[in-house]
């Protein structure tokens, strides 16, 4: 076995710049950071570049989105960083803060149900590298999902955000007319009819908005697009699911200033080492809701970021 010269101060300090040792070696996989997982066909064309330049040529996909170019040499990784930076790229990822957004696609799925591209892309800007100097209790993980079909598992996420489309019914419109297009069509059970006039369960339906124009009749013609938030989530060695939050937002700019109250509640009240859901354990999940939704946080944001 190769006698390794990397010292650990070293790999830490690379590390940090999202570099991460490959086992056994003294070389590492660079963290390319994507916005959502998009890139420019020129930007894949740089990445293969630096692929067979400065590592072994492979290039792979993280869960998170992220790109990582292998067999990087350490004395190499500067003249990495400097050749994707001129794509437009940059390296990163890791430690205590604001990871990568992860998003579906559901700006181009059919089953989406807000724009997911755009709302990710804000959140990366703002959170990702607006608050890039803002150390946390530990990592912090977001993921934009489009429908509660939940293809990136929002609910397994710090926060999570998942698309819906409200439906609207106007019972004085329907028919009832016995062969309700409404209640086939709901993949949930949540539409019945009682009584041949049609009911749409709260407590059961997601908003996947699949019910919306189903009705010949123009009974559940209109919709309201919505935002689910999902707080608390976590997989790995400790795996929970999130709570959402007890308020369905319906703007982009009531999303933002949520996630924005999430973490720095998360940066004042958790403890080193501690991640969110454990946070919210501790402090009871009524308690941490009823401040997320109250703006009182805004008011310490400067201090808040401020501390050490």
């Amino acid at each position: 076995m190769a006698t390794l010269t990397i010292k650990k101060a070293d790999e830490k300090r690379v590390k940090a710049l999202g570099f991460l040792s490959n086992k056994g070696t003294d070389n590492f996989s660079g963290r390319v950071i994507t916005v959502n997982g998009k890139l420019t066909a020129d930007q894949h064309v740089a990445i293969g570049e630096a692929a067979r330049k400065f590592g072994n040529g492979n290039v792979v996909y993280t869960t998170r989105l992220t790109v990582e170019v292998q067999g990087i040499p350490y004395e190499k990784i500067d003249e990495f960083r400097a050749f994707i930076e001129a794509a437009g790229l940059t390296t990163g990822g890791t430690g205590a803060k604001v990871r990568p957004v992860v998003s579906c696609k559901g700006t181009t799925c059919q089953y989406g149900r807000i724009d997911t591209y755009g709302l990710s892309e804000e959140i990366h800007k703002a959170f990702y590298e607006g608050y890039r100097q803002v150390k946390l209790p530990h990592k912090f993980k977001i993921a934009v999902g489009g429908c509660p079909n939940n293809c990136v598992k929002p609910d397994l996420n710090d926060v999570g955000i998942v698309g819906q489309l409200i439906p609207e019914f106007d019972q004085e419109t329907c028919k009832e007319c016995k062969k309700c297009a409404v209640q086939k069509g709901c993949p949930m059970g949540a539409a019945k009819t009682v009584d041949g006039v049609l009911n749409i369960d709260k407590e059961i339906c997601t908003n996947c908005g699949r019910c919306v124009d189903n009705c010949p009749f123009d009974a559940v013609a209109g919709s309201v697009t919505g935002y689910k938030v999902y707080i608390g989530g976590r997989w790995g060695k400790k795996t929970a699911r999130g709570k959402a939050l007890g308020k369905i937002f319906t703007s982009q700019e009531e999303v933002l200033k949520t996630v924005e109250k999430i973490i720095l509640l998360y940066r004042e009240k958790g403890e080193a080492g501690e991640r969110f859901a454990e946070t919210i354990d501790r402090l009871g999940f009524d308690q941490v809701e009823a401040e997320i939704l109250s703006d009182d946080i805004l008011g310490r944001k400067e201090q808040i970021l401020q501390e050490a």
